[in-house]
């Protein structure tokens, strides 16, 4: 139950309340864990799938994958699910896992503070103060905007528009609209506006490898005969799963990503005629380099006569006119900045402070480092979901979040057969586990590739992606090993840990902990 005022001590708080933060609700209940408290700071869960409403906001892995092993959605209506049907998606698992009980909305963590005394997390939130045995992380790499530093920008004559912080009050209807970006949010929303909008300016600082994207409605009659047929669902999953790990593979051997990319230049020759678009288009870097895109619109959109694609970056607002940096001028009614993330910058990461008082920020120095992407020396109990060096240009986020869960799980129920006490990874086990991921990258298509993308940090290392296979990552969280940890016990008793199963929560769909491949 959520604790009232004045009953602050919980054994679990997990902040952040999108796809991590639900799921490490709903597996630390079903393991046994019942004290648990998610805070989330806006009025309703959802993570990035509430915040990004743009027009033409999807998924950019097929739906059949987008899902949490444990709650199967058998019915999603396209192949690349949209926002607001993940969206509710999410908000349809949480009632059915009963996760209201746990959930606080409108609840902001101000900071966190390792108390070693105690053993315990104190916590400054927006609704006072409350004490954990156990934090959990799950804010997510795709949380906080990036704002392009544009000269200029803050006295824009018109509305601004983050594909992120989207205004739908704004209406597009025969405005002039600049679109400043060229990834992921802006290959969807591009096309999703142009029938509106009387003139579409596309600045493009970088241009991307866009591979084709096979976007089509699944009616009810196809998931009627896939449910059917038996095993048909769980080979279909299974043959987009082997679909994605293809894409990894070539990543990890730079060589195959030739291939890739001569699908790629099939696809933009394809679908744009004029010669020196084609050519503005075409990137100068490996595929893989960067996040890789998949759309069948974007090409088609930027053909149209009302359209223009300004091969350059922004360097300019004056008034009404955005200013390209070759010169070129865009009269302009509404600026989008489809800029994406700080996908490198943990959120809070200035406001956990472990056991030597210095924050996460401040230990990382813009270079954030984990043990397997979730433990970090110096913060006790403290797990990341989606952490450092998890993910990369093909990898299930969910597959890689549920692997996570399942190294929590079996973490917290060690620290419940050694009396509650805090566990802590040993510096060398996480530095050997950093030095051996960053050797694997320098062969990858991320490191050598020859691009500036998220992935690096501003020094160059690659604090992203996985190296390895999906597999291989599986394995490695689906095994718990307490030797790689510290282990105190704190000075002060701590609550009670576990309590039996509530009767009334739906049972899992099938085994907990099998690394089964998910997206």
């Amino acid at each position: 139950m959520i604790p009232e005022q004045g009953e602050r001590d919980v054994r679990v708080v997990v902040v952040g309340a999108g796809f991590s933060g639900l799921g490490a609700a709903i597996r630390l209940r079903e393991a046994g864990f019942r004290d648990v408290l998610v805070l989330e700071k806006a009025d309703q869960l959802g993570g990035t799938w509430r915040d990004n409403t743009y027009p033409g906001c999807a998924c950019d892995v097929p739906s059949t994958l987008y899902s949490y092993s444990f709650a199967p959605d058998a019915g999603w209506s396209r192949v690349f699910a949209g926002q607001e049907e993940i969206r509710a998606y999410l908000a349809a698992t949480a009632e059915r896992y009963g996760l209201a009980e746990v959930l606080r909305c409108g609840v902001a963590l101000h900071g966190a503070r390792w108390d070693p005394g105690a053993g315990r997390w104190q916590l400054d939130t927006s609704d006072g103060t409350y004490s954990a045995a156990v934090l959990v992380m799950a804010t997510g790499p795709w949380h906080v905007p990036r704002t392009p530093e544009v000269p200029g920008l803050d006295g824009f004559a018109g509305p601004v528009l983050h594909t992120a912080r989207w205004d739908d009050s704004v209406d597009l209807a025969g405005k002039r609209v600049s679109v400043v970006g060229s990834g992921a949010s802006a290959v969807q929303v591009v096309p999703a506006i142009t029938g509106r909008a009387a003139a579409v300016h596309v600045f493009q600082r970088t241009a991307q490898w866009v591979l084709p994207k096979p976007d089509l409605a699944l009616s009810p009659a196809f998931h009627q005969v896939v449910n059917r047929l038996p095993g048909a669902r769980r080979g279909l999953r299974a043959s987009q799963y082997a679909l994605q790990e293809s894409f990894g593979y070539a990543f990890r051997h730079p060589g195959l990503a030739r291939l890739l990319e001569a699908g790629a230049r099939a696809h933009l020759r394809l679908s744009v005629p004029d010669p020196q678009l084609r050519r503005a288009l075409t990137p100068g870097y490996r595929l893989g380099c960067k996040r890789l895109l998949t759309s069948s619109t974007y090409y088609p959109a930027l053909n149209r006569p009302h359209v223009r694609l300004h091969a350059t970056a922004v360097s300019a607002v004056r008034g009404n006119e955005v200013v390209g940096a070759d010169g070129t001028v865009a009269e302009t009614d509404v600026l989008v900045t489809a800029t994406g993330f700080r996908v490198g910058e943990l959120p809070l990461a200035g406001s956990v402070h472990g056991t030597d008082g210095r924050s996460l920020a401040d230990v990382w120095a813009g270079e954030p480092q984990a043990y397997l992407g979730t433990t970090v020396g110096g913060f006790p109990n403290l797990f990341l979901l989606l952490g450092p060096n998890l993910l990369g240009g093909s990898t299930s986020a969910i597959t890689v979040l549920e692997a996570q869960l399942t190294y929590l799980t079996a973490a917290l129920g060690h620290l419940d057969r050694s009396a509650g006490r805090a566990l802590e990874v040993r510096p060398g086990v996480q530095d050997a586990h950093n030095s051996a991921v960053q050797a694997a990258l320098a062969t990858t298509v991320y490191n050598t590739g020859g691009c500036t993308s998220y992935y690096l940090s501003s020094s160059g290392r690659n604090t992203f992606a996985w190296p390895w296979s999906t597999p291989r990552l599986t394995r490695r969280l689906n095994r718990f090993d307490p030797a790689a940890y510290v282990w105190q016990a704190p000075s002060a008793p701590l609550p009670a840990a576990r309590t039996a199963p509530d009767d009334s929560a739906p049972a899992p769909s099938h085994p907990q902990g099998t690394g089964r491949p998910t997206r």
